[in-house]
């Protein structure tokens, strides 16, 4: 059977109903609203996997307190680059967001994000140097005024009491804190906007709609789907096919064909957290403290003590512990990473492996830990943590980067990427954190690099200023504008006072 899927206008597939296919589909539709845009995902609700709340970190990324975005150097010095790319790239997403909630989409906005506090905690004094040595790094940008260290232990107890209990006369302590951090639900944000775009005209959503072909010929892309409710076969056309898939995206982006995928594989990294059930105990913590990551661990391992709040209801969490499966999804297949290998990854993904023997140690010791050993690690946090008041629950799946490198033979990204088709009709995102914090900025890039013409129109640069005030102008670089729009930004989304 043959969905129809044109009808004299431009179409546009996006594969996977999380929250990078639900900000390029609202950004889209905004710019040409006469669009034909389909949805497809094979489970039966959209934000079923990465974007669901409980299986991300909810930290609005913004680099203020993710010690592994500022890297010190051989000659030790601080790299904080990515730090200032990413805390920027998060004013433009709360600007698009803000965006959003003027137009009574998001409504209200408390139901997506939250201010919380963030905040770094480090123990002994080689750490407490790099911390210090990071803080002074990022006073540098106007991105991070109003960022506080202290050594002092009273000032750490007001901060997070929890983490300070028990520690009186221990070994050098440092933390900083940023009181703008932000909790975001992108599982409720993926939803609104989804809710939004149904009743859109030219929007379809095909839940439990598995895609099993994508190929291309002069016509454009056909994408063969299963419909597993009916178990019958689908085809559907498009102009333009985005696969915003999570994990599945690399599979699907290697069944397109196209040569600009060719070499990319990827490494899947599963997780776990620790919950907290006793009210009492969740009640003493509100923040989000991050820590430093043990030698060879992933991003997305990075110990914190996280405060969420989910359905309204504060949460507490402690991870994500990380571990291996063969799984590229929550509810993937075993046999993911297996079907992943083609014999033109097959060297990079060898050569990422060589490479990459700390993380694999790193991930068995993981796997191999008791119950009182990740209890154990949990303690290094929060001293007093009792048995009871914790239980184990399954996080989100990531599949980290592995693409071609002309050096090493095949180097293992930890970060998001957009591959494309050199004619712009097809693009794929790749990677994890800091992704769906970053979801505006990286579809921005994408509609430049895919829809080239287009996004060059006064047209286009108009709709994208009014969504994004800042389009086109660094926050980087311009102090006073990029106050101007955190401050603007703030009151629009409800973030001039800290959660409850």
């Amino acid at each position: 059977m043959e969905l129809s899927a044109r009808n004299g206008t431009d179409t546009i597939v996006l594969i996977g109903a999380g929250i990078m296919s639900a900000t390029l589909g609202i950004i889209l539709k905004e710019l040409q609203p006469g669009l034909q845009i389909h949805i497809l995902e094979r489970l039966d609700i959209e934000a079923a996997e990465s974007s669901d709340a409980w299986n991300n970190a909810g930290t609005g990324h913004s680099a203020f307190c993710e010690l592994n975005y500022t890297p010190e150097l051989s000659d030790g010095s601080i790299d904080i680059s990515k730090a200032v790319r990413i805390a920027e790239s998060f004013e433009v997403s709360k600007q698009f967001w803000s965006y959003l909630v003027q137009r009574g989409i998001l409504s209200p906005p408390q139901n997506v994000i939250r201010r919380i506090p963030h905040m770094s905690f480090v123990w002994g004094e080689e750490d407490k140097k790099f911390l210090k040595k990071r803080y002074n790094a990022l006073q540098q940008s106007h991105l991070f005024e109003g960022m506080i260290f202290t050594e002092d232990d009273v000032v750490m107890k007001n901060w997070m009491p929890l983490i300070m209990e028990g520690r009186k006369g221990e070994q050098v302590l440092a933390a900083t804190r940023m009181d703008i951090g932000t909790d975001v639900n992108f599982g409720s944000l993926t939803k609104c906007v989804f809710d939004h775009l149904k009743k859109q005209e030219g929007v379809s959503l095909y839940f439990n709609n598995e895609v099993t072909r994508i190929n291309r010929d002069e016509h454009g892309w056909k994408i063969g789907m299963r419909d597993l409710k009916g178990d019958k076969m689908l085809q559907m056309e498009a102009d333009f096919v985005f696969i915003g898939a999570g994990g599945g995206s690399l599979p699907l982006l290697l069944k397109s064909g196209i040569p600009e995928g060719r070499g990319f594989g990827g490494f899947p990294v599963s997780g776990q957290w620790l919950k907290c059930t006793n009210e009492k105990v969740i009640a003493q913590h509100n923040g989000k403290v991050y820590g430093k990551a043990a030698i060879g661990a992933p991003p997305m391992s990075v110990p914190h003590l996280d405060t969420r709040i989910i359905k309204g209801k504060k949460e507490l969490l402690f991870g994500p512990y990380a571990g291996f499966t063969t799984k590229f999804l929550k509810k993937g297949s075993f046999f993911d990473l297996v079907r992943s290998i083609k014999w033109n990854n097959i060297k990079p993904m060898l050569s990422a492996g060589f490479h990459n023997i700390p993380l694999t140690r790193y991930l068995i010791d993981q796997v191999r830990q008791s119950p009182d050993e990740k209890l154990e690690a949990l303690r290094q946090f929060y001293k007093n943590a009792a048995p009871g008041d914790w239980e184990m629950v399954v996080a989100g799946q990531r599949v980290q980067v592995i693409k071609k490198d002309e050096e090493e033979g095949g180097i293992l990204e930890f970060g998001t990427e957009v591959v494309s088709a050199a004619d712009g009709s097809l693009a794929a995102l790749l990677g994890a954190s800091p992704g769906a914090s970053t979801a505006v900025s990286i579809m921005l890039s994408l509609l430049e690099k895919c829809f080239p013409e287009q996004a060059e129109t006064t047209e286009w640069k108009e709709k994208l200023t009014a969504m994004i005030p800042s389009y086109g102008k660094s926050l980087s670089t311009d102090r006073d504008l990029a106050l101007k729009v955190r401050q603007g930004t703030a009151e629009i989304l409800g973030l001039t006072t800290e959660a409850n």
